[in-house]
């Protein structure tokens, strides 16, 4: 069923198989609509590796992403539920 807010619905459907949750496909799907591939492409793969970060880094960063339950998280979870979102 076509979702009218999804602009490239192919590579949504493709990232969902892959495993990405549905907020990250829609943003990817969509940025890749609006910008192309490349460019989307040639922007991945900048940020450092969350397994060097604090966890103060980590937390601020979930909290900019809107991931839930993060003041309980571990180190270990807010990687895993940076990675999931």
């Amino acid at each position: 069923m076509p979702n009218s807010s999804i602009k490239n619905e192919k590579m949504y459907e493709e990232l969902r198989d892959e495993g990405n949750s549905k907020e990250k496909a829609a943003r990817i799907a969509n940025a890749s609509a609006a910008e192309g591939k490349k460019t989307v492409g040639a922007r991945g793969g900048r940020a450092g590796s969350y397994d060097d970060m604090t966890k103060d880094e980590l937390y601020e960063r979930a909290q900019r992403v809107g991931i839930d339950g993060r003041s309980d998280m571990s180190k270990d979870e807010l990687i895993e539920a940076l990675r999931d979102h």
